[in-house]
This record gives structure tokens, C-alpha cells and sequence, in this order.
């Protein structure tokens, strides 16, 4: 049995997400302990458990220490299957978070596999489902994953209520991606959305970005929905010949419509302006997928977060590859797998 210490690299969430994930898509039985020891509140919380579930249901597992709290779990996986599954975080917590592990496993189905999840779609410390829909999906779809979206309701703190259902074809094979250079600027867009608020909320977020953004090939559209929790924010993309960018920002009570327009504004500078061909947060996700392409990929990243890091010392543990880092200037990712998926 594999023997994974959940306090390595970052500490927290990302190395249960993956390693459980990574269990389900190679068959080797794991044991994961310390899970979120470096978090103030330690152990499995809400989205965690509800991902974990999720993988073991696709994949007829065994486990044990699945409950609230928990700091370890083992984990036995069985063959992944496809059909279509529910389920339900119960809070707030995440469903891009939940997506992150579940998908990654439903490559190993042997049918589509069709996820319908309740909980969170725009909370703090997480993707947004705009970020899957526009920047992580589309990049996976060009690694031949295919895969659909469609967003049923919003979901915020604290109440929640989002409902996401999300559809993978297990692929042939996943391909490399070679992202050396991100090719000419093709398109500048995203989405400025509010839930329960006036529509000037996302008038006032869409006018501050356009002033930051003067000149460019921006097109904003501004979403306004009705549901069982308030919430507005923003998400911004850059699409390339080669790759996708993309930042957000959340609103938050007592924080100005226009600064909320102006924080996604300047995080997407910041990824433009820092050369990299994929943004921090798609690196780390996509990475696995990488691990399993049928050749070698590079991409540059403008920031090592703790979360690239922490996959670059765990995926080896469980797939044949090697992940070389060049740190010099913008940091420059080579992922070589040594044997085809």
C-alpha cells in the first residue's frame, strides 16, 4: 500500500484531492495521513469528504476514516465506472473542488460519467465554475478530455444552494501540450454576476474593468440571477492561439462594486504581464493530466505556488514521470512521462 504524508508541500487540501484521485486512476491502494496538518482547522472538512465519496463511489472503493475531522484515510480502490452520479457537499464548500478530484479519476471510466454536484460555485479560496467553464475545461478539451459544464444555480457563502453538472468522455488518450509561447492574443472577455442584488452591482463591476483595460479586445457580459444565496463577482480570461488565462475576484459585504471590478482587473495584468503560458492555478490542476499525456509537454508559470509544488513531489509517487523545473527567469515546467496511459 502506498503511503502518502499528507503534510507535505502545501499541507492542506490539494495533496488528499490528488492522491485520492491518482489511487482511483492507477488502482493502487493508498493510505494518506496528516491530512490538512497545516491548517488551523485539521483533518477532512465538508468538500473534502463529499470529493472523497465521490471517488469512491465512481470507483466501488474501500475506505476507512472517511467522517468530518478525520487525519487519516485509507483508500481501496475498485474498477472506475461511468453512469451518473449525485452529490451534495451539504454547505458551502466548493464543487469546483470536488470537480478537481472527481475528474481527474473519471478518466479510468469505461463509459462518460455525468456529475451532479450541490454546494459552492463562487467561494473564497477556490476556483470559480466561470474559471472551469472558460480557462481549465477548454484546455483539458485540447488535451483531447472532453468534457461539458453547465451551471444550474449560484452558489455563495454561506448559504449556498449551487448546483453544477458537469459531463467527462474518458478520452483514448491524453496530448501533450507544448506551451513554450502563448501565440497571438485572440479574444479578452469574462463575466461580471450578481445573485440577489441590484443589476448596477455588475454595471459598476463591468465599467471599472473596462477603464483598466482601455484599448483592449475586452467583451464583458454581466449575468444577473435570482437564488437561495447572495453574491456577485467577476472573472476575466485571456485566450491565446495556444492557452487560456484567467483571474477572478469575489465580492464581499462592505467592499465597492468597483474595487471588486478593479481586483480581477489587476490579477489578470498580472498574469498577462508576467510571461507565463499558463496561470497559477491552472498549473497545478493540469499537471496530472500532463503526467498521463501519450508524449512530453512544457509550460511556463509565473509564480511556483505551493500548489505546483506540492503535485510536482506527489504525482511521481504514483505515475512513471519526471517533472523537470527550470527557476530561472519565468519558471519553465517540463513534465516526461516514461511510459504511454
Amino acid at each position: 500500500m502506498l503511503k502518502i504524508d499528507g503534510s507535505c508541500g502545501e499541507g492542506g487540501g490539494q495533496v488528499l484531492r490528488s492522491a485520492v484521485a491518482l489511487s482511483a486512476l492507477t488502482g493502487q491502494d493508498m493510505e494518506i495521513v496528516n491530512i490538512r496538518s497545516r491548517r488551523n482547522k485539521q483533518g477532512l472538512a465538508a468538500q473534502h469528504l463529499t470529493g472523497v465519496r465521490g471517488v469512491a463511489e465512481l470507483c466501488g472503493a474501500r475506505v476507512e476514516g472517511d467522517a468530518i475531522g478525520s487525519t487519516r484515510l485509507v483508500f481501496r480502490p475498485g474498477r472506475v465506472r461511468g453512469g451518473e452520479y449525485e452529490l451534495d457537499v451539504k454547505t458551502a464548500g466548493s464543487i469546483t473542488l470536488v470537480l478537481q478530484t472527481c475528474l481527474l479519476a473519471a478518466l479510468r471510466a469505461d463509459t462518460p460519467v455525468t456529475l451532479t454536484i450541490r454546494g459552492g460555485t463562487n467561494v473564497r479560496m477556490s476556483p470559480p465554475v466561470d474559471y472551469y467553464q472558460h480557462v481549465l475545461l477548454p484546455l483539458l478539451q485540447s488535451m483531447g478530455v472532453d468534457t461539458e459544464m453547465e451551471v444550474l444555480q449560484r452558489g455563495f457563502y454561506p448559504q449556498g444552494g449551487g448546483v453544477v453538472r458537469t459531463t467527462l468522455v474518458p478520452p483514448r488518450a491524453v496530448l501533450p501540450l507544448d506551451l513554450e509561447k502563448r501565440g497571438r492574443l485572440e479574444e479578452m472577455g469574462g463575466v461580471c454576476f450578481v445573485q440577489n442584488l441590484p443589476d448596477h452591482v455588475a454595471t459598476r463591476m463591468a465599467h471599472a474593468i473596462g477603464k483598466s483595460f482601455l484599448g483592449g479586445k475586452l467583451r464583458l457580459e454581466r449575468v444577473s440571477s435570482k437564488g437561495p444565496s447572495t453574491g456577485a463577482g467577476a472573472f476575466l480570461f485571456a485566450r491565446y492561439d495556444n492557452t487560456i488565462l484567467g483571474a477572478d475576484a469575489l465580492g464581499e459585504k462592505g467592499v465597492p462594486a468597483e474595487r471588486v471590478g478593479i481586483y480581477a482587473a489587476e490579477r489578470l495584468r498580472a498574469e498577462l504581464e508576467d510571461g507565463g503560458t499558463l496561470d497559477v492555478h491552472a498549473a497545478d490542476q493540469l499537471l496530472p493530466y500532463l503526467a498521463l499525456a501519450s508524449g512530453p509537454s512544457a509550460f511556463r508559470v509565473r509564480e511556483l505556488s505551493s500548489h505546483l509544488l506540492t503535485q510536482i513531489e506527489l504525482v511521481p509517487q504514483f505515475l512513471p514521470v519526471e517533472i523537470i523545473v527550470e527557476r530561472e527567469g519565468v519558471p519553465r515546467i517540463e513534465v516526461r512521462p516514461n511510459r504511454t496511459w
